[in-house]
């Protein structure tokens, strides 16, 4: 089909509202970078490690509820209604944040941000995913890792902002009793409502998902959709293809068995989980959520340190925009590898770096290389192959399992580096990682088949074995389903 028949600018917009989701996300799990040098000595966590790990890591409890909830609800009420709900957390948890005066109290709005979060990460990718045509659904796909990476960059840039400059010689006590001690890290996570509210109104702008609505059944709704997507031939191509698939599935499931066991689907919701923890435990994100410890380490002081992360959020910006025009021309599977190998290089330059105690500018090239190669691949790709390979029918219950398996790597990562810090120091830590990019490399390499230009029900038909040749009986069938 010919692209210039597709209306791109409704397909942008409506891409574009459901990636605010991404936007928060990315805002709400970064500002805490920036505020931890003032919340933690307001609460009086600075010399507990485990305290400091359970504040950077609350948020993620509420990620694993919100990505496990997300699944079964998304099937049932849509993606739709649960994106306006997640809006809705992230302004109640943003407001609750900045006003706690206990750790407890902290605590619990981190949790409920954290559900919003696994929500917003689950369901916006999703969404765009099944609205967008397979030609250049990688690359829309991508719109919510932009934006993920613009909310880094917001927050980053409002906590720059907000902090009023620390004196050298400024004392703990000093600098608790300043504006950033008492009223500056409140609204760096107040500053989180701008976007929330902005997200939670044009929410209710958006069309439902037209493959959920064939779901339910509910056709002629699912079909007007697609016909402003891609006019009456698009919609009613894409119509039988989502039917199609819906109908293989029913014949070759119970009704009311638990699909997502089915061994049919066992292997492809493996590799989503896989792949979701991999993109944690590549250990790029402990630089965003830890660039206190990892700047301090390399000789930065708190000034320089707030500076040094707004320049780790630019270029995040800048090659995640580059990652959205190659990964529709490079394909998935290559930009992955290029990822988990680059990765691999650069954390063991950096732990030898730590090692041999080099110090400045060295470093933080280290750092902003392995940040540029993590926003080309790994960070937004994870997320175009998760919203790609799942069949419909469990589409939202494995997207939810996958979200999860990311959610409990990230706590466990988040949790565990300043006790591994502590304890084998950063040179051992970012071998660590190392390691674990190189066992992804290869995982990658031996079990993920390329979706590049496939259509959802194309990739569903190939995973499931049921395209395994070409012979005249099935050629036509197969001409149709792969047609892109």
């Amino acid at each position: 089909m010919d692209q210039d028949k597709f209306n791109t600018s409704y397909v942008i917009r409506i891409s574009m509202v459901s990636a605010l989701g991404g936007l928060l996300f990315g805002y709400d799990w970064v500002v805490i970078g920036g505020a931890k040098p003032f919340y933690e000595l307001f609460f009086g966590i600075a010399d507990s490690a485990a305290l400091k790990g359970w504040a950077m890591s609350s948020a993620l409890v509420g990620c694993l509820l919100g990505a496990i909830t997300s699944g079964f609800l998304s099937d049932r009420w849509g993606r739709k209604k649960l994106l306006i709900m997640a809006a809705l957390l992230f302004i109640v948890s943003a407001v609750g944040t900045g006003a706690a005066n206990s750790f407890n109290g902290f605590i619990f709005y981190r949790i409920l941000g954290g559900i919003s979060i696994g929500l917003a990460s689950n369901l916006s990718p999703m969404y765009i995913a099944e609205v967008t045509p397979a030609r250049f659904r990688g690359g829309f796909v991508s719109i919510n890792q932009l934006t993920i990476v613009i909310g880094i960059l917001m927050a980053q840039i409002a906590n720059y902002l907000i902090a009023n400059p620390v004196g050298e010689t400024d004392t703990s006590a000093q600098i608790l009793d300043s504006w950033n001690g008492q009223w500056g890290w409140r609204w760096m996570f107040w500053a989180e409502n701008v976007p929330a509210l902005i997200f939670f109104i044009l929410m209710w702008t958006v069309p439902r998902s037209p493959r959920w609505l064939v779901t339910k059944g509910k056709i002629e709704e699912a079909k007007n959709i697609l016909k402003k997507i891609g006019g009456s031939g698009y919609a009613s191509g894409s119509l039988s293809d989502i039917q199609y698939s819906i109908k293989m599935d029913a014949e070759h499931t119970p009704a009311g068995s638990k699909d997502i066991f089915q061994k049919k689907y066992i292997k492809i919701v493996v590799i989503g989980i896989v792949l979701a923890a991999f993109q944690q435990w590549s250990g790029i994100n402990i630089i965003f959520n830890y660039a206190e410890e990892i700047f301090t380490a390399a000789g930065y002081g708190v000034n320089d340190i707030l500076f040094n992360i707004v320049i780790t959020g630019l270029i995040n910006l800048i090659f995640t925009v580059i990652a959205m025009f190659t990964v529709d021309k490079w394909g998935r599977k290559p930009l992955l590898t290029f990822g988990a190998l680059s990765l691999a290089i650069t954390y063991i330059i950096m732990g030898s770096l730590y090692f041999l105690e080099f110090q400045g500018l060295p470093l933080l090239i280290l750092v902003l290389v392995g940040i540029a190669c993590y926003a080309m691949s790994l960070a937004p790709v994870t997320w175009v192959v998760l919203s790609e390979i799942f069949p419909t029918r469990i589409r939202g219950k494995a997207m939810s399992f996958a979200t999860v398996s990311l959610w409990s790597a990230s706590f466990l990562l988040t949790y565990s580096f300043p006790i591994l810090n502590d304890f084998i120091g950063a040179s051992g830590t970012f071998w660590l990682y190392a390691l674990i990019c190189i066992s992804g490399w290869f995982y990658i390499k031996r079990n993920l088949v390329e979706t590049k230009g496939k259509s959802l029900e194309a990739i569903e038909l190939e995973l499931l074995g049921e395209v395994v040749e070409e012979d005249d009986k099935n050629k036509e069938l197969i001409k149709d389903k792969l047609e892109v």
